[in-house]
């Protein structure tokens, strides 16, 4: 399976499983306020059952996000970062457009998204808040 490059300037976004930084992204995951302390394991179920987006300058991995989808009907987005050495470069919007964009999520019915920041962000994307 070939697996979608997108390049902007320096950074790579792609789905391609075997770039995954599997430490990394538990590092990060781990210390966030949506999942602290989630264990390695469940990370790794996750990532295995999910469409994964990897951001990247160079071999380095700076970013990451999960959709968990039936490729139907349905989609959730989960776990997005961009490292804070990262940020303000644009690069959330890059994964973002990337996402929507991905040709395996087109015609959804419903997505979804559970966040308490950033909406600013994500309603660029026709994310809305989730009323609880």
């Amino acid at each position: 399976m070939t697996h979608p490059n997108h390049r902007r300037g320096d950074f790579l976004v792609t789905t391609d499983p075997a770039r995954l930084n599997i430490q990394f992204i538990h590092g990060y995951l781990t210390r966030s306020y949506w999942s602290e302390g989630v264990s390695r394991e469940i990370v790794e179920r996750g990532i295995a059952n999910s469409l994964c987006f990897g951001v990247y300058e160079g071999d380095q991995q700076v970013g990451f996000a999960r959709v968990i989808t039936d490729y139907a009907t349905f989609a959730y987005l989960a776990d997005v970062f961009i490292i804070e050495s990262h940020r303000g470069k644009g690069l959330s919007k890059f994964l973002m457009e990337c996402i929507v964009n991905d040709s395996r999520l087109q015609g959804l019915r419903r997505w979804i998204l559970g966040t308490r920041d950033a909406h600013g962000l994500y309603a660029k994307y026709g994310f809305e808040p989730l009323a609880k």
